[in-house]
């Protein structure tokens, strides 16, 4: 007998958008994604010691696992702990457009954390995120991986002259 013809949605059109250089993607980078204005920085503490700071404002992404195949990735951060998985999370950043309150549109790239299905999940301020969901980051906010105690505290640049708390600019 003749087989059916399937014109269905087999989803190798999306697996082949979310490769680079043969390892595939948990994520594609969404239309909005944009080069961050300000420059970024997520410092990480191990209990009360910091132990390394991350510029995060070379990138408008930045993916955080255990996927040494990765390592040449632009935004690659390894995260060595074993509670984390291959994949873990993405930093995305994205335009975002608000109403400036005249009428107009006023934009801005914000940073924005998304779990990838890890299996730990990824807390941000001490609550567990959703799945595969943009949670917009703020200043002074504080992510953390699988069971990890690595936490990760983010600033911008103007964070500690300003004092303001804000983070506006």
């Amino acid at each position: 007998p003749k087989q059916e013809k399937n014109f269905g949605l087999s989803g190798l059109l999306a697996k082949e958008t979310r490769m680079w250089q043969g390892i595939e993607l948990k994520f594609t980078e969404p239309p909005e994604g944009r080069l961050p204005t300000l420059r970024w920085r997520l410092y990480e503490f191990k209990g009360e010691e910091q132990t390394a700071t991350l510029h995060l404002h070379r990138c408008s992404c930045y993916v955080f696992g255990r996927d040494r195949s990765l390592n040449k990735f632009p935004g690659f951060v390894p995260t060595d702990h074993p509670s984390c998985s291959k994949q873990h999370a993405v930093i995305q950043y994205r335009l975002k457009e608000e109403d400036d309150g005249m009428g107009g549109v006023k934009t801005s790239v914000r940073p924005y954390v998304m779990d990838l299905q890890s299996t730990n999940g990824v807390k941000l301020n001490g609550e567990r995120i959703e799945d595969m969901r943009y949670y917009e980051l703020k200043e002074k906010d504080v992510v953390r991986f699988g069971n990890s105690s690595r936490e990760y505290v983010l600033l911008h640049e103007g964070s500690l002259e300003s004092g303001r708390g804000d983070d506006t600019p």
